[in-house]
């Protein structure tokens, strides 16, 4: 995928912020999603609110580049990557109600040949069910966006590390899609996706 493309990640927590330093240290141009008005001021100032080594000083660059900037609200972009809690719930299931929101928020932004990528760890359906989730709100958009699943599996204090190194899972809703995250995470990964 080229350089050119806009990114935009939803939820800018353990996962979220890293994955968009580390897309931004890449000559993306990102755009980060949260709920909190503090984290996102903090990030816009190039600082952090979670601890995980070299993530500050990373931050720090990526935001004085101009490559990443943090919103209350999505604009419009190329790759919209969902990266939001999924904890469990009463009956010890897991709680998808943080992807429905983060679906309902970028859906008026998402547009024709865009892809939408899950990386919050969820069961088996959630990505069919995260893509009916943005047709059922854009009608105008079925057959015509992509969405993807790819699942992070990395250990804190070596975030930065992993995301970049770790393999890499890729699935879609359909070849095209898979396609299309693959082409996207070979920008900013440097193993192998399968």
């Amino acid at each position: 995928m080229h350089k050119n493309t806009k990114v935009c990640v939803v939820g800018l927590g353990y996962i979220g912020l890293p994955t968009a330093a580390l897309i931004a240290s890449k000559g993306f141009s990102v755009l980060g999603l949260d709920v909190k008005p503090e984290v996102i001021e903090k990030i816009n100032r190039g600082e952090v609110h979670i601890v995980e080594p070299d993530l500050a000083g990373l931050v720090k660059i990526v935001v004085d580049q101009g490559n990443l900037k943090a919103a209350l609200s999505p604009v419009a972009a190329d790759v919209f990557l969902i990266a939001v809690p999924t904890p469990v719930d009463s009956q010890n299931g897991p709680d998808l109600k943080y992807i429905q929101q983060a679906a309902a928020t970028i859906a008026p932004v998402i547009q024709s040949g865009n892809l939408v990528i899950l990386e919050s760890t969820s069961p088996i359906g959630t990505t069919e069910k995260l893509y009916a989730d943005i047709i059922e709100k854009r009608p105008d958009l079925a057959g015509k966006i992509h969405c993807a699943y790819c699942p992070e599996r990395v250990l804190p204090g070596k975030v930065i590390y992993e995301l970049e190194h770790n393999d890499r899972v890729i699935g879609g809703v359909d070849s095209a899609s898979t396609e299309k995250a693959v082409s996207f995470y070979q920008g900013f990964v440097k193993s192998q996706l399968f």
